[in-house]
């Protein structure tokens, strides 16, 4: 049985699922012939590519499904029929988990499947011919997104605008905080038809480790791309009237260390650092004091309170100038995210490669070797 419960959703995007299963009885055995009862279907998540979150509530809402019950052993069918089994279609980047927080697996591409409830047993002559129930568990589909690049920024440093720009995706713009209130994914096109996906997560606040603001919910998107795209406004940014200003470096600092505190090896991906509106006024001195800031970041740890320092700096491949508002340094920054992401495919083949001569020199039998005596 699968049955929806409540979700998360921001507008019309849910990432979390929360869903009852249970698996088909088995079918009951036949005592005066020794038959067996046939098995209770089993229920699956099964990845499939055209398949949300958000589908799967609004087509089964409070509804269930039944594994099928395995058939009763006969006189003509000795042996009982396995129950039909019951697949519940998610789509890929979907991590399983029970209540209790432990993971049953992951569904990374389509077709991946994960067994979330058995069917009960066949009655038999071990069970007294009587079957048994099938498992029973709440279990939760979380969402985790899956793309090449993640941008990750405070409110209003332009991240939506800058989608647009790299891509066709429309994301809601505006001049206020929080705008991006779900996730974006854009494709950026290139001239050979390479695409590569970029994920726009919604503004981070500090704190967000903490769950704050959406902290949770968005950090955890994070995970699932293979780089970072961090997006700093060049002339700071201040959250509201009482929260304190913070330079281009101090957004920098503080996002290092909400990745580090929600989980330590997030900055561990390789990065590129976006440092838009170059367009405004003084834009370029603070431009030149963010690149001499970052040459030597513990030199100016000191404009941070001591907590918000991070343990390890991110030492980014790239630092990008950009105007999304003007379209200036667009075609710089796809050449830079290009090879950044080929810089990191060529490294994995090499290694794939290395690891699969490795495995053919230990797989070759040795050699014996002939020690020959002196000649008569």
């Amino acid at each position: 049985v699968v049955f929806c419960c409540p979700s998360r959703s921001y507008g019309n995007f849910v990432d979390n699922l929360r869903l009852y299963v249970r698996g088909g009885s088995g079918g009951m055995g036949l005592p005066r012939l020794g038959g067996q009862g046939g098995k209770g279907g089993d229920v699956w998540v099964v990845a499939q590519k055209e398949m949300t979150l958000k589908r799967v509530k609004d087509k089964y809402p409070q509804k269930r499904f039944i594994a099928g019950v395995g058939t009763n052993s006969s006189v003509r069918a000795l042996r009982g029929q396995k129950g039909e089994d019951q697949e519940v279609l998610a789509p890929p980047g979907i991590t399983v988990t029970n209540d209790d927080g432990k993971v049953l697996g992951e569904l990374n591409t389509e077709g991946d499947r994960v067994l979330v409830a058995r069917g009960g047993r066949g009655g038999s002559y071990h069970s007294e011919f009587l079957p048994s129930k099938g498992q029973t568990s709440q279990i939760r589909l979380d969402l985790k997104l899956i793309a090449d690049l993640g941008m990750v920024g405070f409110p209003n440093a332009g991240k939506s605008s800058l989608l647009t720009a790299l891509s066709h995706a429309k994301p809601q713009i505006a001049s206020y905080a929080f705008t991006t209130l779900r996730p974006e994914i854009g494709k950026v096109m290139y001239e050979d038809h390479k695409q590569i996906s970029v994920a726009d997560l919604p503004g981070l606040i500090e704190g967000a480790h903490m769950n704050r603001g959406m902290g949770h919910q968005f950090l955890k998107h994070v995970e699932r791309t293979r780089q970072l795209l961090f997006v700093v406004d060049v002339c700071g940014f201040q959250l509201a009237s009482k929260t304190p200003f913070r330079s281009a470096f101090e957004a920098v600092q503080l996002l290092i260390k909400e990745l580090e505190l929600y989980k330590e090896d997030l900055p561990c991906k390789p990065a590129v650092l976006v440092v838009n509106k170059m367009d405004l006024p003084d834009a370029e001195d603070k431009l030149t004091e963010l690149q001499e800031q970052l040459l030597n970041p513990h030199k100016f740890s000191h404009l941070l309170p001591e907590d918000m320092v991070p343990k390890n700096n991110i030492v980014f491949r790239h630092v990008v100038p950009i105007s999304a508002a003007t379209g200036f340094g667009i075609a710089h920054l796809k050449t830079c995210i290009r090879q950044s992401l080929d810089e990191d495919a060529s490294m994995a083949t090499e290694s794939l490669h290395r690891d699969k001569l490795q495995a053919l020199r230990g797989a070759v039998p040795a050699t014996n070797t002939l020690t020959w005596g002196p000649t008569p």
